[in-house]
């Protein structure tokens, strides 16, 4: 059954890899009630471990002190999430291609690859401290869209 609103949500979590379960269950009852694929809502449950663990490894430290902002909307179009963490930072692009040369014994870039490779639009704020991940169910044609 899907609904006529979409979904939306916005939390903050703490800096552990268990704490993103109760943000996964919300997430994928929004995609299930909206009529997403199995497919959509195992590309989105890998994307979305991929980047919280990134935040809260890379970006937190691992820091029981800090947190993770979590925002999403999911409705009969698309899932939009933004993970938000309280690092330094950094800068996606300076991340070396984890599938070129000695970067394949390497075991950094890889989620990344593969959050680029399962979400339809992904985005950095300028200090690299926030992504934002889009999912259609339905792929536009990406190279006419621009976004804000």
């Amino acid at each position: 059954m899907a609904f006529e609103t979409p979904i939306h949500d916005s939390m903050f979590v703490e800096s552990k890899p268990s704490a993103i379960y109760d943000v996964s269950k919300k997430v994928f009852s929004g995609l299930k009630d909206n009529g997403f694929s199995e497919d959509d809502i195992f590309a989105v449950h890998l994307a979305l471990e991929e980047a919280f663990l990134n935040a809260i490894k890379h970006g937190n430290k691992m820091d029981p002190n800090k947190k993770v902002k979590i925002d999403f909307l999911v409705d009969l179009d698309r899932i939009e999430i933004s993970l938000t963490d309280q690092g330094e930072g950094f800068k996606p692009e300076m991340v070396p291609d984890p599938r070129l040369g000695e970067n394949l014994y390497k075991t950094s870039g890889r989620g990344l690859l593969l959050i680029n490779s399962y979400m339809d639009l992904v985005e950095y704020n300028e200090s690299g401290t926030c992504l934002r991940m889009v999912r259609y169910k339905e792929k536009p044609d990406l190279s006419k869209k621009h976004f804000n």
